[in-house]
């Protein structure tokens, strides 16, 4: 499911204020940096009912008592987009892109016919910003984007299979997080410190 301007353009300019300043590459809880109300408002549509009935309609798929594991990212990184299905503890992924008009031809996402190339794809859907992309999660869902490094702002909500599993990746999210700021502290010079 593609749907472009899923959000109004007078909502861009409040998601940019209220989306947190995350400089380094990954995926991280809303909770890993303060985000705004506008922002706030978008992640709980998302992981609302309305939403969850609209992705089951389309889908085909039940998610009825299914948790929510909602991710943010910021950067892209190089080795970001390689060729994969998903992790095997989500039933779908749904993202909302948060980004200008896109110019790149990196970092498109592709809806791929097998995990072997990445040009065998079925369609390319520019992040730019309201696009919202919804996809079952399975072992043939394959999907990636030519390499891209930079800002690639996007909120990603995964349906889990059950709880122990979303709160599992979540606690590993929070311990990468952790270990991002301290690696990215670290590498700062002292000017970006003061």
């Amino acid at each position: 499911m593609v749907v472009r301007d899923f959000l109004t353009p007078s909502a861009r300019a409040a998601v940019a204020r209220d989306f947190p300043r995350l400089d380094v590459g990954g995926l991280f809880l809303p909770d890993a940096a303060p985000i705004g109300p506008a922002l706030e408002e978008i992640v709980a549509a998302l992981e609302g009912q309305e939403m969850r009935g609209l992705v089951e309609d389309k889908l085909g798929i039940d998610l009825r008592g299914r948790p929510t594991l909602t991710t943010l990212r910021s950067r892209c990184q190089a080795r970001d987009g390689r060729i994969h299905a998903d992790a095997k503890f989500k039933l779908a992924t749904l993202l909302l892109y948060l980004n200008e008009p896109w110019m790149a031809r990196g970092g498109r996402l592709r809806l791929l016919n097998s995990g072997e190339d990445i040009e065998d794809y079925a369609e390319e859907i520019a992040p730019d910003f309201g696009t919202l992309v919804c996809f079952k999660v399975g072992p043939e869902s394959w999907h990636g984007h030519k390499p891209f490094v930079g800002p690639r702002r996007y909120v990603m909500v995964n349906y889990c299979y059950d709880a122990v599993v979303r709160d599992a990746e979540a606690a590993r999210h929070r311990m990468s997080t952790r270990v991002k700021k301290v690696t990215h502290y670290l590498s700062a010079t002292p000017l970006e410190l003061a």
